[in-house]
């Protein structure tokens, strides 16, 4: 883990073509190794929830090289390695368990972290979460009540309720605009010998939820 966090620091520092490829023989043992903690990721969450039984590595993975085509950013590599292990994989909208490493930066920003559920669903997708929860609300508040170690306040929400929903003792999570409980990782945590399965402990805390906003949009033939 101390060489993935070095190597991370040093992209921040020489963000550019040159150094890193001078430097390629770092990130290939740095992504070696995160990949190797990736499979292990995977692996655990696949003995709670069978849903993913059917993913590979590749399908949970993300390039570290940015797409640099539409951002203001022209920095051609991410400062962060990360994997998203759900259904669909990683293109996919459906909710999951996405694991995080990144240092925390001298700004204040970046820092590794644990996230649950459902990143900025699509229009469609939203529609039918927010549907079941007008119907079964009480079920989500329970599911993430149990989550202990998460924070769920962070979602972007809107100021009132969406056209077609009358006001109900659920308009907190159906204003919502994502679905996603949020733990920091210290790197005291990221450094512990048993990461695996501290992440899957956390993580099987919100397979609940993960199960039902998964369920919510199984309806649709697009997801």
């Amino acid at each position: 883990m101390k060489d993935i966090l070095r190597f991370l620091t040093d992209v921040r520092l020489n963000n550019n073509r040159e150094w890193f490829h001078a430097h390629k023989s770092e990130y290939e043992n740095a992504s070696a190794k995160f990949n190797a903690l990736a499979e292990r990721f995977l692996k655990s969450i696949c003995e709670f929830d069978e849903s993913v039984r059917h993913l590979t590595i590749k399908d949970c993975i993300y390039r570290f090289y940015r797409d640099i085509r539409f951002s203001k950013d022209k920095s051609p590599y991410k400062t962060h390695f990360g994997v998203y292990v759900c259904p669909g994989g990683k293109k996919s909208w459906k909710a999951g368990y996405y694991f995080h490493i990144e240092p925390v930066w001298e700004d204040g920003t970046g820092g590794s972290a644990l996230y649950c559920g459902c990143f900025m669903p699509d229009k469609e997708m939203l529609q039918m979460i927010r549907e079941d929860i007008y119907n079964d609300g009480a079920n989500y508040r329970k599911f993430i009540s149990k989550c202990k170690g998460f924070s769920f306040k962070d979602n972007p929400s809107l100021k009132k309720n969406p056209k077609g929903f009358p006001e109900s003792e659920f308009d907190d999570l159906i204003r919502l605009k994502s679905y996603i409980l949020r733990q920091d990782l210290s790197e005291e945590t990221l450094l512990r010998k048993d990461l695996i399965e501290y992440l899957k402990k956390e993580c099987k805390k919100s397979f609940p939820l993960v199960k039902t906003l998964n369920e919510a949009v199984s309806f649709s033939g697009n997801y």
